[in-house]
């Protein structure tokens, strides 16, 4: 697929997408997605959704540790037992697709033995959002596209305060922006906090479909004041962010 193609199919996704699901069934659909990996799998609705609905999908690789982490700050980081159900849910919803699927239970750093290089054509990336968990996550993972393929991802947060100021910060945004233009790739900014990386280094350029070259420092990286004010930075869009948090300091 060349870069003009790639680019023909986002765009009509983002423009025909009303949901975070609709876009990223249009997206693998459209893109021929063959073999895949999910990093960060949860109750695995988004596997189910994907594995009833993109009929092409050959190879459905699930990671994820199901297990508690104790450096990771994040609100889903639950006990072991409660992981236990959750994994139970996940691979409930997939036993339909057993012949597809394969379950790595592991974190991006075990897992990435397991995975021969340039073996898929799509990773989607929604672990651990630090910028400790996206550095780890993009740097191993690339190696496992092929050429011409894509790694793409949730969260992708204008503000990195994105679980409140209780919990580490979400750096998927900028850390993909940085990754991206560090090998030369071609990155799209997508509504629906989503990114997609294309893995051919054609030159760094940024097609920003999700107006994040609209946002200020402040926009990205202030903390909220107080949990009315969290709440609207958060919803709002960066003009009336600026408002609202000018409002809120007098």
């Amino acid at each position: 697929m060349t870069f003009e193609e790639a680019c023909t199919i986002i765009e009509s996704a983002v423009v025909e997408s009303k949901s975070r699901k609709e876009l990223l069934l249009n997206l693998f659909k459209d893109l021929g997605v063959k073999r895949m990996a999910e990093i960060g799998v949860w109750e695995g609705d988004l596997s189910e959704t994907i594995l009833q609905n993109v009929d092409q999908i050959e190879r459905y690789v699930l990671v994820d540790p199901w297990r508690n982490l104790p450096d990771w700050n994040k609100p889903l980081n639950k006990s072991n037992v409660e992981f236990e159900s959750v994994r139970n849910t996940a691979l409930t919803r997939v036993a339909p697709f057993k012949e597809k699927v394969v379950e790595i239970r592991a974190t991006t750093k075990e897992a990435n033995s397991k995975i021969d290089d340039a073996s898929l054509d799509l990773i989607y990336v929604d672990g651990d959002h630090t910028l400790r968990g996206i550095t780890i996550d993009l740097i191993l993972l690339l190696p496992k596209i092929r050429r011409g393929g894509f790694i793409c991802g949730d969260d992708f947060s204008k503000t990195i305060w994105q679980h409140t100021t209780k919990y580490a910060p979400t750096e998927v945004f900028p850390f993909a922006l940085y990754f991206a233009e560090a090998h030369d790739l071609p990155i799209f900014t997508l509504p629906y906090n989503q990114f997609i990386i294309f893995n051919e280094p054609r030159g760094f350029e940024v097609i920003d479909h999700g107006g994040y070259g609209r946002l200020t420092p402040e926009d990205i990286y202030a903390p909220p004041r107080g949990r009315l004010a969290e709440l609207l930075v958060r919803k709002t869009p960066g003009s009336v962010k600026r408002f609202i948090k000018q409002f809120m300091s007098r």
